[in-house]
């Protein structure tokens, strides 16, 4: 007989493969739908172990129709008495498609009669009640030409039985096995899914990889069918039975964030009998790791659809490549909805597929790892070199068989064309030629700075410094040291490397860095800047807590190198500190954007009378009282005022009370509970005026910007002799001549 397996679209290739394995040649006819050849036994057979398939249908009859009597006719010359009793209820659905007939209730309505006159005629009754079994017609109608059939399923194939509670955004089961299918999986290699939701993508990897039949622990509409007999669904059943394979040499890992998804994927997988084989695990993506080689991450994370909102998906895509990465000989597979995610992860899928998730149009990308025994190239980006080269380890051998040849790494479904990643380059990441050479220009630059600065610690008692600024240009890099830790700041510049690839070599110039000054890889810290609109952005660290207390003049500043992008000791400003202390004797200090009270802890050192530090954030301010602590000097003497610096001038009257002052206001900042906003351009001579307001005759004011495109307005400011020392500031390890401008204003008497 002709038997019909349906399929979501993108799906006909496997199931035709599918049905080739066991054992029936099978075409697909059209969209969905794959035809083969079989006798009642491949209906059993069929419904039990087909995984990505939705339905077998038994093919009735198919002819050209194009009007209702040849309907009616056709349909009536069908032995349908040979598959519907007389007591049996047989519903007609139906479809058109590209048809003459536009009215498929009409068409419903032919097909039903012309049925029921065959059955009363067949059977020689006069009545159908239709109190029976099911036998669910379908007549379908593309291009005029009309295929009627009888569901031997009943509920749809991805109805497994073991999912009996379903959470968010479920997946089908149909689809989950394709997706493993689809891969370079085997049950001897690793296999996480980091979005596992309720589990459906393990426990399917599961049952394939112990050859579990999807249908075993389900029914189907044929097994009420007088037609086929119960022993040939036992017969069936006992061979899906025989078949099933021992435990996977290694267990799948199933991970997400939500607990009560895990809850359930643990109860599903119970029900589906692979609960041994799988290893759920609450985590988040970001921290995910494996040992494993050549293992396959297979995945259907949110696409912003039905969960989860766009900016949160998008950051979720973006982290990919960084996570990736880490898996050097593994392959990658992500089903989603998001249609720039190849953008967004910065590099193609090696090949791509359209299928469907549910009514959703989704692509499932495919990113290929090296296979099994193939040496890893460093990267894509070119030629690798022995030095860089990692040596895969070979691919575990089967139970009981060696290990498979090479054409048993080609998917067991061949995916379309697309763009085919280099033969033994990592999927994501790796190290190319070129970046080697640039590591080795670093690594001498860095020799060489070291040599050059290896008397400061102990001639001039410098133990922090700018070790290298951007003297590569291929490495637009900014390191400095911190006593025992190395603070690293990536400036953004044109390059032709993946994301994943960028994240590989700043690893590898974060390393060269560390064994160069021989500072171990905790104490090495990256954060990455990027100018926008003029002003410089960096990226929050993120890494371990570092807080540690370095020298500096002969006193102790607090730093912390992974929480902020700025440290809490601007190293360009050593030498207007020294200023500071040489000027400060007897003198009442004023330190108005205090930061981190640097300033404010070098004039108690120079014998300033007392300091008052202005800063308007409580995390900054507390750091400069913890700052002055450190060095022992009493607080009675020194003023902590928090809030906005121009609130504080206002509120200071009109005498003067300060005899030297420091100020090193930022480019620009807003303040909602204000809501004002400040920037240096437009209000740096206001500022300085109110400042001199408050300075005694021949006071000495500092005033130091970082802002690259600053034009100090000398017309707008009254009273004061004013002097640039910018030369006398910089200090000799920066490159950059323009890390800061300094004036030096003295209030005329």
């Amino acid at each position: 007989m002709d038997l019909i397996a349906t399929a979501a679209f993108g799906l006909e290739a496997i199931v035709t493969r599918e049905l080739e394995a066991l054992g029936y040649s099978a075409r697909n006819i059209q969209a969905g739908r794959i035809l083969f050849e079989g006798d009642e036994t491949a209906i059993c057979r069929a419904n039990l172990w087909l995984r990505t398939a939705e339905r077998v249908l038994v093919r009735v009859g198919d002819f050209e129709a194009l009007d209702f009597g040849t309907l009616f006719d056709a349909t009536y010359a069908l032995p349908w008495e040979e598959w519907i009793a007389a007591d049996d209820e047989f519903p007609v659905s139906g479809r058109s498609v590209r048809s003459q007939f536009t009215s498929v209730p009409a068409c419903q309505k032919i097909v039903k009669k012309a049925v029921v006159e065959k059955l009363r005629a067949a059977h020689r009754v006069e009545q159908l009640p239709e109190t029976g079994p099911k036998r669910s017609i379908e007549v379908a109608l593309l291009n005029n030409r009309a295929t009627l059939t009888i569901d031997t399923s009943g509920p749809g194939l991805h109805k497994r039985g073991y999912r009996t509670l379903v959470g968010q955004a479920p997946l089908k089961e149909t689809l989950a096995a394709a997706m493993v299918l689809l891969s370079y999986w085997r049950p001897e290699r690793p296999l996480v899914d980091p979005f596992c939701g309720s589990g459906t993508i393990p426990i399917e990897a599961a049952m394939i990889g112990r050859n579990i039949a999807p249908g075993l622990r389900r029914s189907f509409a044929a097994e009420t069918w007088p037609r086929i007999a119960a022993a040939m669904w036992e017969t069936a059943r006992q061979e899906a039975r025989d078949g099933v394979l021992p435990d996977l040499p290694q267990r799948i890992v199933g991970t997400d964030i939500d607990e009560a998804a895990l809850r359930l994927a643990r109860l599903h997988a119970e029900q589906a009998g692979v609960s041994e084989q799988i290893h759920f695990q609450r985590r988040d993506f970001r921290g995910l790791s494996s040992k494993g080689d050549h293992g396959c991450l297979i995945c259907n994370p949110p696409y912003g659809e039905r969960m989860g909102q766009r900016p949160e998906v998008e950051a979720l895509y973006r982290a990919m490549p960084d996570v990736f990465r880490r898996f050097k000989t593994w392959s990658f597979y992500v089903l989603t909805a998001y249609p720039g995610f190849e953008r967004l992860v910065g590099q193609p899928a090696s090949r791509r597929r359209k299928l469907y998730n549910g009514q959703i149009e989704c692509t499932y990308y495919q990113f290929y790892g090296p296979k099994p025994g193939r040496r890893i190239e460093t990267s894509s980006e070119g030629p690798s070199t022995a030095a860089a080269e990692i040596a895969a380890t070979p691919e575990p051998a089967a139970i009981g068989v060696d290990s498979p040849p090479a054409e048993a790494d080609t998917p067991r479904c061949e995916p379309q064309p697309s763009i085919k990643s280099q033969p033994g380059a990592p999927a994501f990441g790796g190290l190319s030629a070129k970046a080697l050479e640039q590591a080795e220009l670093f690594r001498r630059r860095l020799e060489k700075r070291l040599h050059h600065l290896r008397r400061w610690p102990t001639k001039q008692g410098i133990t922090c410094f700018r070790l290298y600024e951007r003297d590569v240009p291929e490495v637009p890099l900014v390191v400095d040291r911190y006593e025992d830790y190395l603070d690293i700041a990536e400036f953004e510049r044109p390059h032709e490397r993946t994301p994943a690839e960028h994240a590989d070599w700043l690893d590898l110039m974060q390393r060269t860095a560390g064994e160069i000054c021989a500072v171990p890889p905790k104490n090495v810290f990256l954060k990455r800047c990027q100018r926008s609109q003029g002003d410089l952005q960096c990226e929050r660290p993120g890494a371990q807590p570092a807080v540690a207390t370095v020298g500096e003049g002969g006193l102790r500043f607090e730093v912390n190198l992974s929480d902020y992008f700025d440290v809490g000791l601007f190293l360009d400003q050593r030498i207007i500190r020294s200023m500071v202390r040489g000027l400060a004797a007897g003198k009442h200090f004023l330190d108005l954007y205090a930061y981190t009270g640097s300033f404010a802890v070098y004039a108690a050192a120079g014998g300033a009378v007392s300091t008052t530090s202005v800063e308007i954030s409580t995390t900054y301010l507390d750091w400069a009282k913890r700052n002055m602590r450190l060095n022992g000097f009493p607080a009675v003497a020194h003023q902590f005022w928090r809030g906005d610096a121009m609130q504080f001038l206002q509120g200071q009257g009109h005498c003067p009370r300060f005899d030297l002052a420091m100020l090193a206001p930022p480019a620009f900042s807003s303040n909602k509970s204000l809501d004002e906003s400040w920037d240096i351009q437009r209000d740096h001579a206001a500022l300085l005026n109110r400042v001199l307001e408050l300075m005694t005759p021949g006071g000495t004011i500092f005033f130091s910007t970082n802002s690259r495109r600053f034009k100090l307005a000398e017309a707008e400011i009254r009273g004061a002799q004013l002097r640039e020392i910018s030369k006398q500031t910089v200090p000799p390890d920066f490159r950059n001549t323009r890390i800061h401008r300094c004036w030096r204003l003295v209030r005329e008497t």
